[in-house]
């Protein structure tokens, strides 16, 4: 599996839905699921490796703003959800992102979950397991399995720095809201309450 077969599943796995990640993701999930088990076990760790790559790619500091304004907040644990949950927007969502989070302003689920007060939106914590969730559909054992394969794949690639800290850019205060309506004006504009400090 290629990265734009991965997008092809990914957004196949999206078609139809009103692209809300809420309640966990259990719909874009469930999706996922289904589209990874008719491939192959191949094409399940494959599916998991880019969407591993995909998923530290976010792990940048104005990306978790964008999380923390959006939920009202964001523990690490959450900000793994959100990262799911950009991946389940596709791939145009998910260049988006990358280039600009702030851009996230323009996504309708974005916008209603602002007017709604909805802390949820975009936070997909199911999304994180659909690979290991297709492999046990497949093999009929348990997620083990799963993990124990990746591992394997792991430890045969060649180049693989385990040691290697990403690139989170430039840390600041998430909770100075003249910050981040520096650096996320648009999305601090839709989240932020005039006044607040």
């Amino acid at each position: 599996m290629d990265v734009d077969e991965f997008w092809a599943v990914v957004e196949s796995a999206g078609a139809g839905l009103d692209g809300r990640t809420g309640d966990d993701g259990e719909a874009v999930a469930a999706a996922l699921v289904t589209r990874l088990a008719a491939t192959s076990l191949e094409g399940i760790l494959e599916f998991q490796e880019l969407f591993d790559q995909l998923h530290d790619a976010l792990y940048r500091w104005d990306v978790w703003a964008a999380a923390y304004l959006i939920g009202g907040g964001c523990s690490d644990d959450s900000f793994i959800d959100f990262r799911a949950g950009v991946i389940a927007l596709g791939r145009e969502w998910y260049e988006r992102v990358l280039a600009s989070p702030d851009g996230l302003a323009d996504h309708p689920v974005v916008r209603q979950a602002a007017a709604e007060e909805d802390d949820g939106a975009l936070f997909a914590e199911a999304v994180n397991y659909v690979a290991s969730e297709a492999y046990e559909q497949v093999t009929g054992g348990d997620d083990d399995a799963f993990y124990e394969a990746m591992k394997t794949r792991q430890h045969a690639a060649v180049g693989i720095d385990e040691a290697h800290e990403p690139d989170m850019g430039e840390d600041f205060d998430f909770d100075n809201d003249d910050e981040m309506r520096r650096r996320l004006p648009r999305l601090a504009e839709l989240f932020l309450r005039p006044g607040e400090d």
